[in-house]
């Protein structure tokens, strides 16, 4: 990602869904003004979901995705079609392309009642209308029929209708609620310090996302922002002249940087301040209680949003296990996943711990974190277990009163089970 460039995280996903030759691909390069996509007569010329990062005016910085077709058929067809379901996950808009010619099918009302499930807005577009009379446009409607639902008829060939739809996605996608990453932390004036290791594992030239996320959330507030490596930090404080409001930490240097930090300064991390950002801090916090259940052979999932290249001294596959053997005193089994892979079927896992999510978009964590939920399995966070087995967690939630509460309640129930 350019410096200059808005996280892929960060901008709108706009999915585009339908059968084969429905004319996903061209309806995307004639939504964006370019070849983005190849076309062909031929069916199942999209492989794998295409995706591409741009400005789409009057909607701004979006993730445009084509999907495969999803009536493909034969091995390759199942795997491309379960590619094209997962992709749904992480959309915030849906394009539901109908081949007008054709007619709506039973694979376009499976999508839509998909769509209607993941509670993802849409809109049908019937494609190819250059090719309908005005009769078939009535039939094509009647087809559709729902209550609020948008249908509008496009035309890639002679561009008609393709303005229509960009001016549909962009009221779409104002109504998407965007949030506050420092929400009740922070105001104008505020001194803030933030930890920022620089080690092996650090992008060479640059900050990691979540750091220059943070950064530019507290210029938008008006706070001065003062970046030190941990080994810089005792200084840092007594030169400041005044304490700061608030420290945000990376979490691998938590225990560290809590014994510096004077206890009456409020101190988190990036990883908690992503937790409720994108995800469910709350359940995050209640998930991570269950790791003192952990037995000897217990599976625990440890899932990462990116597929950077890991280091020998890992915080996903080296340092987290360390430390929950050490805390738990048992020998669990660990299981790693990066990137989009994430397993369908958890029912086999105790506990499942997942970074900040930094490179993924808010609806597909919140998917992750559904799907734990629904399946019975307690998910939480690095950070979160990260203070939680250095004993500094209430601490780390002082600035989430809600989420404080939480770990008080866990807390509580612990005891009168002990009592009893």
């Amino acid at each position: 990602m350019a410096l200059n460039q808005t996280p892929a995280a960060q901008r709108l996903h706009i999915g585009f869904f339908g059968r084969r030759n429905a004319g996903k691909s061209s309806l995307l390069n004639a939504v964006t003004g370019q070849d983005l996509a190849v076309v062909s007569e031929v069916k199942g010329t999209t492989t794998d979901p295409v995706s591409k990062t741009m400005e789409l005016l009057p909607l701004g910085p979006v993730m445009l995705i084509d999907t495969p077709g999803i009536d493909d058929e034969g091995e390759l067809g199942r795997l491309r079609v379960k590619k094209s379901r997962q992709v749904l996950n992480k959309t915030d808009l849906a394009v539901l392309v109908v081949d007008g010619t054709v007619g709506e099918t039973d694979q376009d009302r499976e999508l839509l009642t998909l769509f209607q499930q993941k509670q993802v807005p849409y809109v049908v577009v019937y494609h190819k209308a250059d090719l309908l009379s005005g009769e078939e446009r009535e039939t094509c409607a009647d087809r559709t029929g729902k209550e609020n639902e948008t249908v509008l008829y496009v035309s890639s060939k002679t561009g008609s209708g393709v303005e229509e739809l960009k001016n549909c996605l962009a009221a779409m996608g104002r109504k998407e609620e965007e949030k506050d990453l420092l929400l009740g932390l922070v105001k104008p004036g505020d001194l803030v310090v933030l930890v920022t290791p620089i080690d092996k594992a650090a992008p060479k030239g640059r900050l990691i996302l979540p750091q220059q996320q943070t950064i530019r959330a507290l210029l938008d507030y008006g706070c001065i922002a003062v970046a030190v490596r941990e080994s810089e930090l005792a200084h840092t404080l007594e030169s400041l002249g005044k304490q700061p409001s608030l420290v945000i930490t990376d979490s691998q240097v938590f225990g560290m940087v809590s014994e510096i930090v004077p206890k009456d300064r409020m101190l988190t991390s990036f990883s908690i301040l992503f937790a409720r950002y994108k995800g469910d801090l709350k359940q995050a916090v209640e998930g991570v209680c269950a790791l003192k259940e952990i037995q000897d052979g217990d599976r625990i999932l440890i899932s990462e949003g990116c597929t950077h290249h890991r280091q020998c001294n890992d915080i996903g596959t080296v340092k987290l296990p360390a430390w929950i053997r050490s805390f738990t005193g048992k020998n669990p089994e660990f299981v790693y996943t990066s990137g989009t892979g994430f397993e369908e079927d958890l029912t086999s896992f105790k506990l499942i711990v997942h970074c900040g999510a930094c490179m993924l978009n808010e609806r597909e964590m919140k998917y992750r974190l559904a799907c734990a939920k629904d399946q019975g399995v307690a998910m939480t966070n690095y950070g979160i277990l990260i203070a939680y087995v250095h004993g500094i967690l209430k601490r780390s939630l002082e600035p989430f009163p809600d989420a404080a509460a939480v770990l008080e309640g866990q807390s509580i129930m612990k005891q009168g089970i002990g009592r009893g």
